[in-house]
């Protein structure tokens, strides 16, 4: 039988991490965009790398919108991925509706946001993560 001396040294020091990494979503910083016809408001959004957010998304228009950024969600640990479509590229935000998505930024970056129904419009905005 093998022996490994540092095996509870080594899962320990893996929990510890993990646990290290984990988001402390109670404090996470509120940060809310609405989304009209057509525009968002902020368009242009500043997030910092493994601090915890909580977007809301509010659409005060009379159509629905789409909050599509997926090279941005590809870069976040999301607390709750379900908020997503099934692609994992968007939030849909019916008239009237408002949508909360928990996230820390990983990785520094622009990335662009658009309605992916009416950027023809101007409906587009930038997120930056430093």
């Amino acid at each position: 039988m093998m022996k490994f001396p540092h095996w509870p040294v080594v899962a320990l020091a893996l929990l510890a991490a993990q646990g290290a990494a984990a988001a402390d979503w109670s404090q996470a910083q509120p940060v809310t965009v609405i989304a009209g016809e057509y525009q968002f408001a902020p368009a242009k959004l500043t997030f910092r790398r493994g601090i915890a957010y909580r977007l809301q998304l509010e659409n005060r228009g009379k159509e629905t919108h789409e909050f599509h950024a997926p090279a941005f969600f590809k870069t976040v640990e999301l607390r709750d991925p379900a908020v997503l479509d099934a692609d994992k590229t968007e939030i849909l935000v019916h008239p009237g509706e408002v949508k909360h998505l928990d996230f820390v930024p990983q990785k520094a970056g622009r990335y662009q946001l658009i309605c992916a129904d009416h950027d023809w419009a101007g409906m587009i905005g930038e997120i930056t993560v430093k």
